[in-house]
């Protein structure tokens, strides 16, 4: 069954994910794609997909209730509103309740791999409550547990050409990075075919260590990069060091936990089931790309 001749919404359409989905989309005969964005019509890129605009601000619920008005199926893409506690968990409440009030009748939301609550604000936390707010709302849904995005290694990759060491706290274990695109991929494809209520764990081919990272690193750049395994707070103390927000940081510390707990180390076909598409694994990600940062 496909669902390409309803009412689609992607929120957050202006960002990397969710310009990605709009124009797979549209690539994929969708008929009615709606971009919702803070800023429609400041978005040349959407406005070439053929999409129409609307105004979603997730503080602002009153631009959520109209935004989501005769939409029948909707990608809720977690916001980036890391800033302050509680911030996040807010606004995707928000935007749930706007949709049970917009008669909206399936919603796909991008989480992160074992969502879980924890005893203060995290990453985790935020998405396993989002969760629950899906579960309760009555909905229809589909929610797709993200693995972290293979472009996050891109970040720390620069760092480790020029200092030849890759920091981390994951104490030696993996993650099932998985490309930008291959998720947008998936979140196109669950808009316009699932149904009921189902979670999925979206990931890369294969369990990634950083010692493996590092490896893939020194081959393809000629110099020698080591992994260093810190403790956790090193990880962020690192990060403010280098002028990095503590906000930003202590999600980069928490991760770092999450994958040394194994929690990020989990494989499956989900890309491919989707899609129909071997999702990309690191190593042809950092080909692709890594020779652009050695130049730089």
């Amino acid at each position: 069954m496909s669902f390409a001749d309803k009412q689609l919404l992607v929120t957050g359409a202006s960002g990397h994910l969710g310009k990605a989905v709009a124009g797979e989309l549209r690539r994929l005969g969708a008929k009615k794609v709606i971009a919702a964005t803070r800023t429609p019509g400041k978005h040349p890129e959407l406005a070439t997909l053929g999409v129409e605009e609307r105004e979603a601000d997730f503080d602002r619920p009153e631009t959520l209730q109209a935004a989501f008005r005769g939409v029948e199926r909707l990608l809720l893409i977690s916001t980036d509103s890391l800033h302050a506690p509680d911030v996040r968990i807010k606004q995707h409440r928000t935007a749930i309740q706007a949709a049970v009030g917009a008669g909206v009748e399936h919603v796909v939301y991008t989480s992160l791999p074992n969502a879980h609550p924890t005893e203060g604000p995290s990453i985790p936390d935020d998405h396993f409550w989002t969760e629950v707010a899906l579960f309760k709302s009555g909905l229809d849904w589909t929610i797709l547990r993200n693995n972290l995005y293979a472009e996050v290694i891109l970040r720390f990759a620069q760092f480790a050409l020029k200092t030849g060491r890759l920091v981390s706290a994951t104490q030696a274990q993996g993650r099932s990075y998985v490309t930008r695109e291959d998720c947008a991929r998936t979140a196109a494809a669950a808009l316009l075919n699932s149904t009921g209520k189902a979670i999925y764990d979206v990931t890369g081919p294969a369990s990634v260590t950083h010692e493996q990272i590092a490896s893939v690193l020194s081959r393809l750049s000629g110099k020698s990069i080591q992994h260093v395994n810190v403790p956790p707070e090193e990880v962020e103390k690192g990060l403010v060091a280098a002028g990095i927000p503590p906000f930003a940081a202590r999600g980069v510390r928490g991760l770092d936990e999450e994958a040394s707990r194994g929690y990020q180390a989990i494989v499956t076909p989900t890309v491919k089931n989707f899609t129909g598409r071997v999702p990309m694994s690191v190593e042809n990600f950092l080909r692709t790309t890594v020779p652009a940062l050695v130049a730089a």
